[in-house]
């Protein structure tokens, strides 16, 4: 309960357009997570864009602020949620938050061999040259597939 009331003293005392943020990337977070629990991948494959495309590796100067801001809100929201929002529902968040701001992104899909696990898997979200979510332990991943966006529905 602390935790709780120290994490909404921080929230009330940030900017109006930094609480929208974050209000906007708790929407996309639980979006993310009722697809993954009822929407088949290959139609939450298909909104990601273009399979085997990469967006560029750059972008523009001006849009830089608002990459850095939804990576910020994504992962500060999703540390505090009762749900699960892991690697996958934080890409899928950032994406679609990027994408209603007209900045295109990649979405990464890799794997790795781990003998402790059957399966491991990652998703991260690139963004020029800024990984915007699932930065730790990305590289080693092999990547299996990868979605780029473009920057507006």
């Amino acid at each position: 309960m602390a935790l709780f009331l120290q994490d909404w003293r921080r929230y009330r005392v940030l900017p109006a357009p930094r609480r929208r943020l974050l209000r906007e990337a708790l929407r996309h977070l639980l979006g993310a997570r009722l697809a993954l629990a009822f929407v088949p991948f290959r139609r939450l494959a298909a909104g990601l864009g273009v399979l085997g495309a990469e967006s560029a590796p750059e972008v523009p100067a001006e849009q830089q602020p608002a990459v850095e801001e939804v990576g910020w809100a994504v992962q500060a929201v999703a540390r505090r949620v009762p749900w699960d929002s892991r690697c996958l529902a934080q890409a899928l968040a950032g994406f679609r938050m990027l994408r209603a701001r007209g900045i295109a992104a990649t979405v990464y899909f890799g794997v790795r061999r781990d003998p402790a696990a059957p399966f491991n898997a990652h998703a991260w979200l690139r963004c020029g040259g800024r990984v915007v979510t699932g930065e730790a332990g990305h590289q080693a991943y092999r990547v299996i597939c990868q979605f780029a966006g473009p920057g507006r529905p």
